[in-house]
């Protein structure tokens, strides 16, 4: 069965290394050529970076609500 990929599924590949060198190297020699994929890497990695910087933590707010709703459940201590 023969595998078709977009450019925009090969760029995800690309930028996550998933990628054999050989298909590196073709799918480079494509991003030099086109400009309009080559501002969507340019995106993609600027997208990533944000994404890498985001702080992943729950609120005080949410913190406080899941204490309370624990300790209303009468759920034994762990």
């Amino acid at each position: 069965m023969t595998k078709y990929f977009t450019p925009s599924e090969q760029l995800i590949q690309y930028v996550y290394q998933e990628m054999s060198d050989e298909e590196s190297i073709a799918f480079e020699q494509i991003l030099q050529k086109d400009k309009c994929l080559m501002q969507e890497y340019l995106d993609t990695l600027d997208m990533l970076g944000r994404l890498n910087d985001m702080v992943l933590e729950p609120s005080e707010k949410t913190i406080k609500a899941i204490l309370k709703k624990s300790k209303s459940s009468g759920l034994e201590k762990v």
